[in-house]
């Protein structure tokens, strides 16, 4: 009993004991611990004190930094305001000393005015008194004169009238012979503006005379089917439609050679078509022949009516319209008849408009004037007496039977619109380029006129313009000035008076131009 008590007490010390070991263990650690937190605390705060000071030294380097640049800039704005206030003070003070002198000069110019002023009163009292003077000096003559001449006052103021009558009659006949010659300068002047403005506002292209065509093939084999066995396509060809098929060694084309365009005109559709086919025989022949006569026909009608309507000449009888369709495939001295005919209707017609004429008739005229080239290859005679001729069958109205007649001066023009008419004939006949013959001609005058420009110093190109009634001139801008471009134009002016012959005139243009470029990026 005892001594499970015995040991029972054992326990409970040493139970106590292990508790009273372990409560001082743990206040030796809070002492520990304590001790240690104030050493990190004190490390701490010398570690803050320390690095409050290293800022504190910072800021403070940094703040006399600043102020010393503040102080700089301070510094220098002064010296710059000082400088500015220095130079403002000299031109204050340069300025006051002008406006010093300006108050010397003025004082100088009111003595100067007030002297003139002093002499022109003086010369208005002296020129008064010789006004006066004179006055009397007139009447006194003026009495003396009528003394001497024994005229009253009346007598020689109608004297003086006749003779002042005389004088301004001489005058006014001078005038009017200066007014007349300046008129019909004036009127060869306007007359040659009216006949320029007309062939610019009218052009009509120019081709070749020609009795011949060509038809392609699309090989040599088809020559041997034109000619035929022994020649039997070709004769068949050559007596339907009267023309002359002309196959050579040129290679892939067959030449058809007449003197009347319409047949050649209906046998290259002809041949065409039985190229196109392949099939070429006699009787194949004479069909192809027959519908390309009728389609020549068909476009000869319809060339007639579309050009009636759209020049706006109507009442053309039917006979007058298919003339005019066959035109378009008649030529003459390089211009196609039709194309020649409707130039020569819209410059009757400008001309015809300028001068208040009736622009209907002088159109009509125009347009009909060369109708007999229609005819005048199955007929005997010249094509105007042809075309009056079939003009008066078809009922047309005197005045433009007269002026198909007289066109070419082979009758007396009657009226004004045969002068009109001979006029616009002649202007589409003879204008630069529209006939071969005169083409080569142009051609070399436009480029004689470009190299008489550019022979010049400074000049970089020229261009003949406007048929050469205009050349422009582009001139180097670091060579020529504009002083120098005023004398080129001038001298070059006269090189083309002295050197060329040409009709009317031709402006000179120099064009010299600057230009400044940069690229924005």
């Amino acid at each position: 009993m005892f001594g499970a008590t015995g040991t029972h007490y054992i326990t409970a010390g040493l139970v106590g004991g292990a508790v009273a070991g372990g409560y001082f263990i743990r206040l030796l650690v809070d002492k520990l611990a304590e001790r240690g937190a104030l050493a990190t605390k004190k490390r701490i705060l010398d570690e803050a004190h320390h690095e409050a000071r290293q800022t504190k030294r910072e800021w403070e380097l940094q703040a006399k930094q600043e102020i010393f640049q503040r102080r700089e800039e301070f510094e220098g704005e002064v010296r710059q305001t000082r400088n500015e206030l220095r130079q403002t003070e000299r031109r204050l003070d340069k300025r006051g000393d002008n406006l010093d002198e300006k108050e010397g000069l003025l004082g100088k110019k009111e003595k100067f005015l007030e002297t003139a002023e002093k002499n022109v009163a003086q010369k208005r009292k002296e020129l008064s008194r010789a006004e006066d003077h004179l006055k009397d000096l007139e009447e006194r003559t003026r009495q003396e004169l009528y003394r001497i001449s024994g005229l009253s006052h009346e007598e020689a103021k109608r004297m003086l009238a006749d003779s002042l009558r005389d004088e301004v009659e001489n005058e006014c006949t001078e005038m009017i012979n200066k007014a007349v010659d300046r008129a019909t300068k004036t009127a060869d002047q306007e007359a040659q503006r009216i006949v320029v403005d007309s062939i610019e506002r009218c052009a009509a292209a120019a081709t070749g005379q020609t009795s011949v065509c060509t038809v392609e093939l699309p090989n040599d084999e088809l020559k041997g089917r034109i000619i035929g066995r022994e020649g039997r396509n070709i004769r068949c060809f050559e007596k339907a439609i009267g023309v002359d098929v002309i196959v050579d060694d040129t290679p892939g084309v067959v030449v058809l050679s007449s003197f009347d365009s319409v047949r050649r005109e209906a046998a290259r559709l002809a041949m065409e078509r039985l190229v196109a086919d392949g099939r070429i025989h006699p009787g194949r022949i004479e069909e192809s022949i027959k519908q390309a006569v009728l389609d020549v026909e068909r476009i000869i009608n319809e060339t007639g009516e579309e050009v009636c309507y759209e020049l706006d000449v109507s009442d053309v009888p039917e006979a007058i319209k298919r003339l005019l369709g066959r035109l378009k495939f008649r030529t003459s001295f390089g211009q196609n008849v039709l194309e020649h005919s409707v130039q020569v209707c819209e410059l009757a017609g400008l001309l015809a408009s300028e001068l208040n004429m009736d622009v209907r008739l002088a159109r009509r005229c125009g347009l009909l004037h060369d109708i007999g080239k229609a005819l005048d290859q199955r007929h005997e005679g010249s094509h105007a007496a042809l075309g009056a001729e079939e003009a008066r069958k078809r009922g047309e109205p005197p005045t433009v039977i007269n002026a198909i007649a007289a066109h070419h001066e082979e009758e007396a023009p009657e009226s004004v619109y045969a002068g009109l008419l001979i006029a616009a004939d002649t202007i589409s006949a003879s204008r630069p380029g529209a006939r071969r013959e005169t083409l080569e001609r142009y051609i070399k005058r436009l480029e004689r006129l470009e190299n008489l420009a550019t022979q010049h110093g400074g000049v970089t190109r020229a261009f003949a313009i406007q048929a050469g009634r205009e050349v422009r001139i582009l001139v180097d801008s670091n060579k020529i000035n504009d002083q120098t471009a005023a004398r080129l134009s001038h001298d070059i002016a006269r090189e083309i008076q002295d050197e060329l012959q040409y009709p009317g005139e031709i402006l000179v243009t120099v064009i010299r131009e600057t230009r400044f470029q940069e690229v924005a990026r």
